[in-house]
């Protein structure tokens, strides 16, 4: 596998089964390469295998969100053509034809949903101030202003004056007019219309001090925007998230996750309407039940909820009744991630993946498990994949670290290879069984990859999460970061040096890792010489700076425990700028100019100090891109910064190396040198200074 071949992978997303369960429509994104764009269309299949998965879009735009009607007649989806500021809400007959557009919206549509009629979509959307936006010239628009903590997010841009508010639209006028259910300054999200359609529940902070609290409410308001306010179905504190009613109205499910002090494992849990009552019905697992990115949230199933959790670097789906009165159970599992799914009956629809296989299409009915589309198959055909070897290591205080090793493409035995760790961003997420690209490039390059979960990492139990709350914290002290994470992963390197010792060469170590991965490669280099060369990639270098320039400006205090203006030495205390003086080794950062996350002054602070001290990094910025360059940024720049990768390592830890033992891997072109066509998925954005993985990579 080579850069360029990252236009060969394709995302299957988004599954949605008819209502009577006979076809599930879903999306399939690949961009082009030579036009440097995105491209979804929405495909059909049959469940029963009859006919062949069929494109039912021509691919050209960008079309998401596909959602039957009632009646299974026909299928709204979003549509954004290429180069055009506008989106357009779009319906299309089921048994195909040519879509009919709704109607036009000037921003960001994101999220759709039938009335149990049929007669009406509501919709969610961002609300943009005419009077900024309607101007030609940004010079000419009036200043913003700005009164809450939240007024911007990575790869979204500003909220302040462009809040997301709720919509309903009748489906046979061409061209009505949508009516706004939810006005204000608010970021409302979530769409579940009540079984009779004259209630949609949703979730929002609408309170005065949402932006300090991160308190976010479930809410339910008239469909027939009537212009009544919402009414509050919960006691402000912790955050609702994906309402869905029950299928007779007598309740409400919910994801549920505390932003109070985190990070908390999300929960599942039903609001019974009648009473009010807050029930949480996953406390037993000690496991995220609300995997990141969250593909959907609980789905109904008769009496049941279906739901996905993280388990040990895996993502599977459960059941469990609504009303308590049973454990949840296992319902889909296996070495492998569980992406979006959809449910009707005893049939269900969801995405796969697997480190040596990219996201498709699978369905089960009853007990038996078919998979429906191949689309990635010619590409696993053509290039050799490596599959990673399981191990644990163990920390010095005793702790288990779950990791992996995969050795290059083409290794030959008795011959040590130089090799990476990588490190996963978050810090609360996973690395686990799923296609990472990244990874397979490396090995092709010939080398060998490490990567691990160390603590901090989501996927094992909530203790194992928060390990690495700041000692200072006033609830909770553990190790801080830089302290027990970077004691696993240093005992990850240590057992990967020992038990593949006739791979590893112990000599010729690299570290790579963005953003939370970015920090601990920075802390790394400025705690050990052991590597001989470090990619630290859209980093937290300086944790008191950050945490007044980052878009989430402020949710630092709730995740370390700790407050930057009652304790600034504590976060200066595990800040890797701090202990720049003691960085020798060989340092490439990458940083995008765009970055609302960890902003580019971090690379900045970082290159501009060891250059100061007379070291030599090397800084590459990439104009024009987010938080998220590696995963859905410009693809010739993705192609271009896995080359830039490349070089640096090659000529630091291969440096002199004997020509007639060079890797028999293909090495990719050189930086710049693009061609063909790629195909990689978009991605979506997380309030937390972690990463936005999305079908086809994983997350860094």
């Amino acid at each position: 596998m080579e850069p360029a071949d990252i236009g060969r992978l394709t995302a299957v997303g988004d599954p949605r089964l008819s209502p009577d369960a006979s076809a599930v429509v879903f999306t399939v994104t690949t961009i082009d390469l030579d036009a440097n764009e995105y491209r979804t269309a929405l495909w059909v299949a049959a469940v029963d295998g009859s006919s062949e998965p069929r494109p039912f879009t021509s691919g050209e735009h960008k079309d998401s969100t596909p959602r039957w009607s009632p009646d299974g007649a026909s299928i709204a989806f979003v549509r954004r053509e290429q180069d055009s500021k506008e989106v357009k809400v779009c319906l299309i007959p089921a048994g195909g034809g040519e879509a009919r557009t709704l109607f036009t919206w000037k921003d960001e549509v994101s999220d759709l949903a039938w009335s149990p009629d049929g007669q009406r979509l509501a919709f969610t959307a961002r609300v943009r101030d005419e009077q900024r936006y309607g101007q030609d010239k940004e010079k000419d628009q009036p200043p913003r202003r700005i009164t809450k903590l939240w007024s911007r997010l990575d790869s979204v841009g500003w909220l302040v004056d462009r809040p997301t508010h709720l919509f309903v639209v009748d489906v046979d006028t061409d061209g009505g007019e949508p009516v706004a259910l939810t006005t204000g300054e608010y970021e409302d999200g979530g769409l579940g219309w009540s079984p009779e359609g004259t209630e949609i529940a949703f979730t929002a902070g609408r309170h005065e001090t949402w932006d300090l609290d991160y308190g976010v409410d479930l809410f339910v308001v008239a469909a027939e925007g009537s212009g009544r306010e919402p009414q509050r179905l919960t006691e402000t504190g912790p955050g609702y998230a994906r309402p869905s009613f029950s299928p007779d109205g007598s309740a409400i499910a919910f994801h549920l996750e505390d932003w109070r002090s985190p990070p908390r494992h999300g929960q599942v849990g039903v609001l019974d309407r009648a009473s009010g009552a807050v029930r949480l019905i996953t406390t037993d697992l000690d496991l995220n039940c609300s995997p990141y990115p969250p593909a959907r949230g609980p789905v109904w199933n008769g009496s049941d909820l279906l739901f996905a959790l993280e388990d040990a670097g895996n993502t599977h789906v459960y059941r469990v009744p609504a009303d308590g009165s049973g454990k949840p159970e296992l319902l889909v599992g296996g070495d492998r991630q569980i992406g979006a799914f959809d449910a009707v009956g005893d049939t269900l629809a969801y995405t796969v993946t697997t480190p040596t296989s990219l996201p498709e299409l699978f369905v089960r009915v009853g007990d038996e498990e078919r998979q429906v589309t191949r689309i990635g198959e010619g590409f696993a055909a053509d290039v050799e994949l490596a599959t990673p070897e399981r191990f644990t290591a163990t920390s010095p205080d005793g702790t288990e670290v779950e990791a992996w090793f995969m050795r290059p493409i083409g290794a030959e035995p008795g011959r040590r290879y130089p090799t990476l760790l990588n490190i996963h961003g978050g810090p609360f997420t996973q690395y686990g069984n799923r296609f990472f690209d990244e990874f397979q490039l490396q090995v092709a390059a010939g080398y060998a990859v490490v990567y691990a979960n160390p603590r901090g990492s989501s996927g094992y139990s909530e203790t194992f999460g928060r390990e690495i709350r700041s000692p200072a914290a006033s609830d909770d002290p553990r190790s801080g970061w830089g302290g027990g994470d970077y004691e696993d992963l240093m005992a990850v390197v240590d057992e990967a040096v020992r038990r593949f010792d006739d791979v590893v060469d112990p000599d010729r170590l690299g570290v790579i890792g963005g953003s939370y991965g970015g920090y601990m490669t920075s802390w790394i280099i400025g705690h050990t010489d052991r590597f001989k060369a470090a990619v630290s990639e859209r980093a937290v270098n300086n944790m008191l700076s950050l945490e007044s320039t980052s878009d989430v400006a402020g949710s630092f205090r709730m995740e370390l425990g700790v407050n930057h203006l009652d304790d600034p030495d504590e976060y200066m205390r595990m800040s890797p700028i701090t202990y720049v003086r003691d960085m020798h080794t060989p340092l490439l950062i990458l940083h995008s100019e765009n970055d609302l996350r960890c902003a580019i002054e971090q690379a900045e602070q970082l290159f501009v100090a060891l250059r100061m001290l007379g070291r030599t990094p090397e800084f590459l910025r990439f104009p024009g891109e987010s938080h998220e360059l590696s995963r859905s940024g410009a693809p010739k720049h993705r192609v271009q910064r896995v080359e830039a990768i490349f070089d640096f390592f090659e000529r630091n830890l291969r440096a002199g190396e004997d020509p007639r033992s060079a890797p028999s891997a293909p090495q990719g072109r050189r930086l710049g040198q693009l061609g063909g066509r790629t195909s990689l998925p978009d991605l979506a954005s997380r309030p937390h200074p972690g990463p936005s993985p999305a079908p086809g990579t994983d997350r860094r």
